[in-house]
């Protein structure tokens, strides 16, 4: 099947439109105008912002005149990652879907569905000719993905409604009424390039490929293996090695996603090739042995690299490993007031080598605020014994749970009418933009929904179609609900 064959055809129509439009997050140029033009060509009343954050209008339906509105919010910008061997450029390709049984895809790329379906939702919703509902906004936030810029920066008094339904939501049949905050902590380490005598010297690369990756929040506590760590963790075993020294070592990419591939080149002394290709082998059975079940992909490989014409300083090389091998990495705690919920939890993004540097890039999250710079500190604290600048994210706060929202008895009765069973109440270890509406809206009554994705932030992604037709029904019993 094609993407345009599918149910409900008023979304994955409009969903099709948005897979054709760049939106790497901080680059929202082209979906914001897109967005202002689909307005226009349907008579909505719409306003950009100067963040480029777009707002809706469409009036009441006859009969729901005296209803109070309500908001349809989702964020435009996608995540845009793809593995190695996926030739794609996402400032200017669109992305290739397909079907694959009850799941939409994208071919060595993420699929956008995380949140340009809850975007197609909101449109499909405007646009109706047969739905029946309040006052509706529609509000279509930038940069969600990689700092909240545009929740952040939305002024007071562009919303009129007190009733908001976020679509970026991931699972079916839940609803969520509460977030972790969250903050970045980035560390750089400067070095001078040192050129070293390599006679003797074997150069190797050893690197990590085909690990599952997804969402630091999401899938934080369900024992994916970190690339950065794995490749880190070798390359400690190798420090007392002779001859040992690092070129440069690179991992993971953006970061609200776990690592997936991670490499580094260095070398040893060329006396010493048996022993570090036994010490490989054992690592890699030690591994396999710990997250071999979980990461069914995973590949550790190591090869003859070309020699590096430059090193990083040897002390700081071996502080470099120390630090990255102690950096805390993963979930810190559990939530007392929630049971399964993370509270709190750190993700080793990405170390990048660049020029005469080297980056550390990591984000913390948590539904506890003094937990939250807790986490921070800490690897804040891992990091001071190597980088000379570290800096943080503004971050941003988490919403808190409430349970007795109007908003949500009519969500969760709209849910029993049409699927006869009660759904999921819950809150999420993952950064909504709730929190910050909830900053500059006091008196928001919020709920988040969302169809069934998988894989989300990593080329894995994929949204169930089955999910989002039942997705879709419930928003429309919602608003009518209303």
């Amino acid at each position: 099947m094609d993407i345009l064959e599918l149910q409900p055809k008023e979304v994955f129509s409009i969903f099709h439109e948005i897979t054709k439009i760049p939106r790497p997050s901080k680059h929202e140029e082209q979906i914001s105008a897109w967005l202002v033009d689909f307005a226009r060509r349907h008579h909505l009343d719409y306003e950009v912002d100067e963040a480029m954050n777009v707002v809706m209008r469409a009036p009441a339906t006859a009969g729901y005149e005296d209803h109070p509105g309500v908001i349809l919010q989702a964020h435009m910008d996608m995540v845009c990652e793809k593995n190695n061997d996926t030739v794609h450029d996402f400032a200017v390709d669109p992305i290739q879907t397909y079907v694959d049984g009850d799941w939409l895809k994208a071919r060595g790329t993420t699929l956008g569905g995380d949140d340009g379906i809850g975007v197609a939702m909101g449109l499909a919703a405007l646009t109706s000719t047969t739905l029946r509902h309040p006052a509706l906004e529609c509000l279509f936030t930038v940069d969600e993905e990689t700092g909240l810029t545009g929740a952040n920066r939305l002024k007071e008094g562009c919303l009129r409604s007190k009733r908001l339904i976020n679509l970026d939501s991931e699972d079916d049949g839940q609803i969520f009424i509460g977030c972790a905050g969250g903050i970045d902590t980035l560390g750089k380490m400067h070095y001078t390039a040192q050129k070293t005598d390599t006679t003797g010297l074997y150069a190797a690369r050893v690197s990590v490929t085909g690990l599952m990756g997804g969402h630091s929040g999401d899938d934080i506590n369900k024992g994916r293996g970190n690339a950065n760590k794995v490749v880190v963790r070798f390359l400690y075993k190798l420090l007392n090695m002779n001859g040992f020294q690092l070129a440069s070592i690179n991992g993971g990419n953006l970061r609200n996603a776990i690592a997936r591939e991670a490499e580094a080149v260095f070398t040893v002394c060329e006396s010493e090739r048996d022993l570090l290709s036994s010490r490989f082998n054992q690592y890699v059975a030690t591994v396999e042995s710990e997250i071999g079940e979980i990461e069914t992909g995973m590949r550790l490989s190591i090869e003859t690299a070309d020699m590096p014409s430059a090193f990083i300083p040897h002390d700081q090389a071996q502080a470099l490993i120390r630090m990255l091998y102690a950096c805390p990495h993963g979930m810190f705690a559990m939530s007392k007031d929630m049971p399964g919920l993370v509270e709190t939890s750190t993700n080793l993004a990405s170390v990048k080598t660049k020029d005469e540097y080297v980056e550390i890039n990591t984000s913390q999250r948590s539904s506890i605020e003094s937990r939250k710079h807790e986490m921070k500190e800490m690897v804040e604290c891992a990091m001071s014994a190597v980088c000379d600048e570290i800096t943080h994210g503004d971050g941003y706060p988490g919403w808190k749970p409430n349970v007795h929202s109007p908003l949500l008895e009519v969500v969760k009765q709209a849910y029993i009418d049409l699927f006869k069973e009660e759904p999921k109440v819950l809150a999420i270890h993952a950064g909504l933009e709730c929190g910050l509406f909830l900053e500059k809206y006091p008196d928001l009554d919020m709920v988040s929904v969302g169809p069934q994705m998988v894989g989300v932030h990593s080329p894995q992604e994929r949204l169930s179609i089955s999910s989002t037709a039942r997705c879709w029904q419930w928003l429309c019993h919602t608003l009518e609900s209303l």
